[in-house]
Formats: structure tokens, C-alpha cells, sequence
């Protein structure tokens, strides 16, 4: 894994804990050489992120559609920017761009991107880390709601290990870095058996 999307929330939330997060998973990307690719932004979590890999002298790709641009949200310090025609375009080249994705917490646009990828990895459009960073808690409901699915049949259960959920930073990348993809037997799904 040599570059990293984060998908985060355009705001900072009320908890500061959410940024200094933050700031610590962009440490520890740039300790371990990886360019970080973002929205493009300069708000919310999404420019603290930027802010500090920046500071740090690591590398960071934004991918920003032109109708953000002419909101002036787009960061303009970042060692590259793509600029796209659409929020379709954007996470399609993010996709390109990345060997892995993380979760930071966000909302409804963090999570669309988030399970969109998902989505992607169930239909084998790519086999990449997929990560979740539950800073304090705060994908709990998240990650319950996703066992519900599960256990109601909705999700069967050897694509839950496509999602590596972890609290610590460090722990989260070094499990993705170390992330296999499983194959999984997508006909005994067809036929309802969602196994262990």
C-alpha cells in the first residue's frame, strides 16, 4: 500500500477529539510513507488532514469537482490537485488514485463514499483495504447496524472481512498494509448460505 484515500467529514464535529485524531492517523500515514489522497478540501476534518501532512512535508493528492472550486472550499496547498466534473468523477479517480480507503468520521457524504467502495470491493471491482477509524466510539452505531444486517441476511458474512474496523490509528494501518483479500465463494452466497 503506497497511497491511502480518507474519506472525512467537510466539518470538524464537536468533539475535538475528532481532530486530533485526526492529526495523528496523518502522522502516522506520513511515518510510513504513504501519500494521503482527499477531497480536495480545506474544511472540516478534511483540511485538518491536509493541513498536517502539509506541515509534515508528506504528499497529498486532493480530487475536488469544479462546482466546489467556485465555492472556494479547495485547498490550495496540496502538492496535487485533480479538479473533475462531477461528485461520480471524484470517486471514481480517488478509486484510481488509492490502494486503501479509511473512515474517518464524517457524515452523509463521508459515508456514501465509504460504502460505495464497499460496494465496489463485493463486486470484486477492486481488492483493496478498506478501513474504518472509530474514533471514540464514534462508529459504534455503525459497525452494530452493519452485524444487524448480517444477522437479518441482508449482508452475508464473509464480506464483513473486507472492513477492518480499529480504534488506533497505528493498529488500522498496519492491518491494512497487511490485508490479503479472502476469496470468497460467491456461488454458495447465491444460493443463501451466508457461512462463517
Amino acid at each position: 500500500m503506497k497511497s491511502v484515500a480518507v474519506f472525512c467529514g467537510s466539518s470538524s464535529g464537536i468533539n475535538n477529539n475528532y481532530s486530533g485524531s485526526a492529526r495523528d492517523l496523518s502522522r502516522r500515514m506520513y511515518e510510513k510513507g504513504l501519500e494521503v489522497i482527499t477531497g480536495g478540501g480545506h474544511v472540516g476534518i478534511m483540511g485538518v488532514i491536509a493541513d498536517e501532512i502539509i506541515r509534515l512535508g508528506g504528499r497529498i493528492t486532493g480530487v475536488i469537482p469544479q462546482f466546489l472550486v467556485d465555492k472556494e472550499v479547495a485547498h490550495k496547498g496540496l502538492s496535487q490537485m485533480i479538479i473533475v466534473g462531477s461528485m461520480h468523477e471524484r470517486k471514481q479517480k480517488i478509486e484510481e488514485l488509492s490502494d486503501g480507503f479509511i473512515a474517518l468520521p464524517g457524515g452523509f457524504g463521508t459515508l456514501d463514499e465509504f460504502f460505495e467502495i464497499i460496494t465496489w470491493a463485493q463486486l470484486s471491482i477492486h481488492k483493496k483495504p478498506i478501513g474504518i477509524l472509530n474514533t471514540g466510539g464514534f462508529y459504534n452505531h455503525l459497525i452494530n447496524h452493519i452485524f444487524h444486517m448480517v444477522d437479518e441476511g441482508f449482508i452475508a458474512r464473509p464480506y464483513l472481512d473486507m472492513v477492518i474496523m480499529e480504534s488506533d490509528p497505528d493498529v488500522l494501518l498496519d492491518r491494512m498494509m497487511a490485508y490479503v483479500p479472502k476469496e470468497v465463494d460467491k456461488a454458495k452466497i447465491a444460493l443463501g448460505k451466508s457461512y462463517m
